[in-house]
């Protein structure tokens, strides 16, 4: 199943996305309970069939305060980030067709930190090969810098646009847009 089940902390507090075979074993090993579920949806094995859950609740409080700068799933994010554009031509992709380029190159001391990736489509990256932008005069579309915080926060909210029941957990009022 493709549909993503949000993770909330012992606190409330979202954790994240994940899927629902996970959110599944996460409730089955007791790690976690299910606080809401998704519909009429299953989930079926050989032998059982799982309601599919939409929102679920560690049991145990996890601090991620020590975890906030180096969590799973940065190439997503980035690309979110970026709008799935090439930062140096515009041209639009998916996550197929897109690459992360290092701006700083990692033969130069560049470190793979979200301030130094961008999205990049596969003709751009080769072009600009083992070059800064300024020696490949490819100059970036927007400064990844200033979008590095609240990435996490940014890719909950977009797929929190499908999912009305997720609005109350992210603390969204009806009447406010979601916003990216």
């Amino acid at each position: 199943m493709s549909r993503n089940v949000l993770l909330l902390n012992a606190s409330y507090e979202p954790l994240g996305i994940i899927g629902i075979p996970r959110a599944i074993r996460l409730v089955w090993k007791g790690v976690a309970e299910t606080i809401e579920f998704d519909g009429d949806r299953v989930l079926r094995s050989p032998r059982f069939t799982f309601p599919a859950p939409s929102v679920v609740r560690l049991i145990a409080y996890i601090d991620v305060r020590g975890r906030q700068g180096r969590a799973a799933g940065q190439r997503s994010r980035i690309l979110m980030r970026d709008r799935y554009r090439c930062q140096y031509c515009g041209r639009k992709g998916t996550s197929f067709d897109l690459t992360l380029d290092h701006i700083l190159p990692r033969s130069r001391g560049g470190e793979t930190l979200p301030e130094n990736l961008c999205a990049a489509c596969q003709a751009c990256n080769n072009r600009k090969s083992d070059r800064t932008p300024e020696e490949a005069r490819m100059p970036l579309l927007s400064n990844p810098a200033a979008l590095r915080y609240g990435l996490d926060r940014a890719a909950v909210y977009h797929a929190a646009e499908s999912r009305p029941e997720w609005r109350k957990y992210l603390f969204l009022d009806d009447a406010r847009a979601i916003s990216a």
